[in-house]
């Protein structure tokens, strides 16, 4: 019975094999019945359109901005120069490096002994010419009172010379008389020259005197002058560099001990090449007067100021190119001479020009402009000014029309394009600026980080209360933390 039943299992396992199997093969063949009747037909491709920024081309007026790098200068700087030699007896406590000062401020003394004593001396001098003079001019005037005596002689031994001759003639004189009236006017005569020669001697010892007196003020003049200067006062306010002097040293004639600065008029020398300079310029070749923008950084503070172009160097400069041109800054807190500046000048008003991003043109000056059914053509523009990430082009068949914001490989002419929403210029220009990452001190760090702050003396003044301001805040930015680290070398 038992093998009975298994048997029967067996031919009923089969069984349902094969009724599988048929039904199985019936499927396949139906498959293949339907697929050999299908006509042969062809999927139709659709064209792939690719997904692309755009923006609207807007003529309008822009002025193109060029960045220059320069240098802060003073535009009114002294050589503080020791006019006479010797030992330094008085310093000004602000003589020194970085002091600051007023005009008419005594900054140092030298040693006046010698000046005096050369001042005595001419005095005295002076007192001997006086004397001189006034012994010349009363000799003078005893010379003359002499002549007129000898004179007044002279008249009376003519007369008695006319009174012999008289006598003679009458018979009563003698020749020898006469003779001896004669003789005695000769003498008288002779008389009158040598007291001519003693005035004319005592008018020379006269201009001798009063010569040798203007002599002797002259030199009290030049002795005056000497002893002014040896003290030195400041020409105008403004502070004190390259110090090279201290109380009780020697000094030597025309030695420069420092220079004095004004720190509030200042300029900037930046150098420009010949194509920007050339723009710079007005239809009679002068410099159209532009304004610039002058910024420094320091620690994470830009310091900014406005000034304008006043003028050029006069010549290029043996290995030199391009132009060096100066302009004045107005009111500059915080830039001394010497520093490293970034400047921005502007240039002319351009009109009917339009502003792209700079990824939307190629190398070839074209960009993908937007035609119809959204399909892309190029166009050639003229590439007027850089700015930057942009681009100022002149293209009167694109105003008004779109153009591909930012080029791809996968973009070019003929391509169809799904055009996301128009960027205005505005929108490419007024990018988001990432928010400054922020972290928190300890009172040990921040503390630290004060200290070294307040004790940073080269820093200005309103860096100093802006830095400290940001660490006086519960959290401060990582980058002004990593910058006064740095500084530190922690």
């Amino acid at each position: 019975m038992r093998f009975l039943g298994r048997s029967l299992i067996g031919v009923l396992l089969l069984s349902l094999t094969l009724g599988i199997l048929a039904w199985a093969g019936q499927v396949v063949f139906s498959a293949v019945r339907s697929l050999a009747e299908q006509e042969d037909r062809q999927r139709p491709v659709r064209e792939r359109a690719f997904a692309a920024n755009v923006l609207d081309v807007v003529a309008g007026e822009h002025t193109p901005v060029f960045t220059a790098f320069g240098e802060v200068r003073s535009r009114r700087i002294l050589d503080v120069r020791a006019a006479s030699g010797g030992t330094v007896v008085f310093m000004d406590e602000a003589f020194e490096e970085g002091g600051r000062v007023t005009q008419g401020q005594l900054l140092l003394r030298i040693d006046p002994a010698d000046a005096q004593d050369t001042v005595k001396r001419v005095a005295a001098d002076i007192l001997e010419a006086n004397a001189e003079l006034s012994e010349a001019e009363a000799a003078l005037i005893l010379a003359n009172e002499d002549l007129a005596a000898v004179q007044a002689q002279a008249d009376l031994r003519e007369a008695a010379l006319t009174r012999q001759n008289d006598l003679r003639k009458r018979g009563v004189g003698t020749d020898a008389s006469v003779e001896t009236a004669a003789l005695a006017v000769a003498a008288a005569n002779q008389a009158i020259v040598s007291r001519r020669q003693a005035i004319a001697q005592a008018v020379a010892r006269v201009s001798t005197a009063k010569t040798s007196l203007v002599r002797q003020d002259i030199e009290k003049i030049e002795a005056e002058r000497r002893l002014a200067e040896t003290e030195i006062y400041a020409a105008f306010t403004g502070t004190l560099s390259g110090v090279t002097l201290v109380e009780g040293g020697l000094v030597t004639n025309n030695e420069q001990i420092a220079q004095l600065i004004d720190p509030t008029l200042l300029e900037v020398a930046f150098r420009v090449s010949t194509g920007q300079y050339a723009r710079l310029l007005d239809g009679q070749g002068r410099l159209i007067g532009s304004n610039i923008s002058v910024s420094l950084n320091v620690l994470d503070l830009d310091l900014e100021v406005s000034g304008k172009i006043t003028r050029e160097s006069a010549s290029v400069g043996e290995g030199q190119t391009g132009r060096v041109l100066y302009a004045s800054l107005e009111d500059a807190p915080g830039f001394r001479p010497g520093d490293f500046v970034t400047v921005h000048a502007d240039e002319p008003v351009l009109r009917r020009a339009a502003l792209i991003p700079a990824l939307a043109i190629n190398a070839a000056s074209e960009v993908l402009a937007v035609g119809e059914e959204d399909r892309l053509e190029s166009v050639v523009v003229s590439v007027l000014r850089r700015q930057g990430d942009d681009v100022l082009i002149e293209a009167e068949a694109l105003y008004g029309r779109q153009v591909v914001a930012e080029r791809s490989p996968l973009l070019g002419a003929g391509i169809k394009i799904t055009p996301s929403r128009p960027l205005s210029v505005q929108d490419t220009e007024q990018a988001a600026k990432p928010e400054p990452e922020l972290v928190e001190l300890t009172d040990e760090r921040r503390g630290k980080l004060i200290a070294f702050v307040e004790s940073n003396q080269r820093m200005p003044a309103d860096a100093r209360e802006r830095i400290l301001g940001q660490l006086s805040q519960p959290k401060v930015p990582s980058s002004v933390v990593e910058r006064l680290e740095g500084r530190m070398g922690g």
